[in-house]
């Protein structure tokens, strides 16, 4: 590693641990990045589910190079007509179901979980917001209110006060549906849980939620930003578990590498926000237009090259290739996200150690850290899966 860049880095770079992995990236392809020295790694975190369509995708990579050369940041998201966002939002509104057709366009996830609350406050009048235990929603104040206690206090206690009249029920509880009343704006899940070690719905359990919001008057908030643009098997996951909310909120693959997300919802509901007040939700450079770009160009890949069809047997695939192994206890799965259960962290933590020597790029769960994630980019190959699972055995065989 270049001495003098890795001073610089812990010198001048903010790290976000105590204990950063330092491993310098030169470039990356495909599924996988590479170090100046050569080195290969597989990429099994995919920017936790970002690179969805494998790095330097040629046609993310051109789509980056052809809107740059056109225009950049001209005004103030939704105002200007600016080709890029109004072809993008189009196109999503064409693949979402139901009536989930006006999107504001935001610079990441948190941002639409900001959005998403503020817009449920202004179109229901009320101020309840209902969220799920061990759910992760972004760490700006707001989002960082919905992470659900106990497990949520470790992160959230030392910047209290967040907001006021949060609620947090179980995933996956019938019981505590109860506990979403004519008080609640909106319920916010994840339809798959991931920071909680891939919790999927129990069957029924979504529809339940739907009916209840229905019966309150609550609107149903999904978090797909980490589950949508084909993580699970399906472009989004409500449409694999055949629920749809009143509000979703995307990000990570949205911006196909690049820094975008969005919420999306009714019209009707959406233009709650040009009045009382007027300007109710801006962002400077929300719907940047090369993110647009880019972000479409690698749904078209998506769509065009069928990925998506492919993702739940290369996810079938992984399972079969690790369940048998005696020290894993149990796999978690949704398409290609995966949590690999080891039922303790030391060994989690041991195998991190392992990945690294073994040119494999993995991590934990916020909430789990008895298990690791396998969520590569969505491009890998039936190849590449059983290589990348036969080094993860060998890492298996040394704890």
């Amino acid at each position: 590693m270049n001495t003098i860049l890795r001073k610089q880095f812990l010198a001048h770079v903010d790290q976000t641990s105590p204990e950063p992995m330092m491993i310098e990236v030169a470039r990356a392809e495909g599924v996988f990045f590479y170090t100046p020295e050569g080195k290969r790694y597989y990429d099994l975190v995919a920017g936790v589910s970002v690179s969805n369509v494998g790095h330097a995708n040629p046609r993310v990579v051109e789509a980056v190079q052809r809107q740059a050369a056109d225009y950049m940041h001209i005004m103030v998201y939704g105002e200007m007509i600016e080709r890029p966002q109004v072809r993008y939002a189009a196109r999503i509104a064409e693949l979402l179901p139901g009536e989930l057709s006006s999107v504001y366009f935001v610079n990441s996830g948190a941002e639409a979980i900001e959005g998403a609350l503020k817009l449920a406050k202004r179109y229901t009048h009320r101020t309840e917001l209902v969220s799920m235990r061990r759910a992760y929603h972004g760490s700006t104040q707001g989002a960082m209110s919905l992470m659900g206690e106990p497990e949520g206090e470790e992160w959230k206690g030392a910047f209290r006060p967040l907001l006021p009249d949060v609620r947090a029920i179980d995933f996956n509880d019938f019981d505590q549906l109860r506990l979403i009343t004519r008080r609640t704006a909106c319920v916010v899940v994840e339809p798959v849980q991931g920071e909680a070690g891939v919790r999927p719905p129990v069957p029924g359990w979504l529809e339940a939620l739907r009916r209840r919001c229905d019966e309150v008057g609550a609107l149903l908030v999904f978090d797909e930003i980490q589950t949508g643009m084909g993580r699970t098997g399906e472009m989004f996951a409500m449409c694999k578990y055949g629920v749809t909310p009143d509000i979703v909120c995307l990000a990570k693959a949205f911006g196909g590498g690049m820094p975008l997300g969005a919420f999306v919802s009714r019209k009707e509901i959406m233009d709650t926000l040009q009045t009382a007040p007027t300007l109710g939700h801006i962002t400077t450079f929300g719907g940047h237009p090369v993110c647009c770009a880019t972000g479409l160009a690698a749904l078209e890949y998506l769509l065009e090259t069928g990925t998506v069809e492919h993702v739940e047997g290369r996810g079938v695939l992984y399972e079969s290739l690790l369940a048998d192994h005696p020290q894993v206890v149990e796999i978690r799965r949704s398409g290609l996200l995966l949590a690999v259960e080891l039922g303790s962290s030391a060994k989690m933590f041991r195998m991190m150690e392992l990945f690294k020597e073994a040119g494999i790029l993995s991590d934990w769960f916020l909430y789990c850290d008895t298990a690791f994630r396998i969520s590569p980019p969505l491009t890998i190959t039936e190849e590449e899966v059983r290589d990348s699972a036969r080094l993860i055995r060998e890492c298996l065989d040394r704890i």
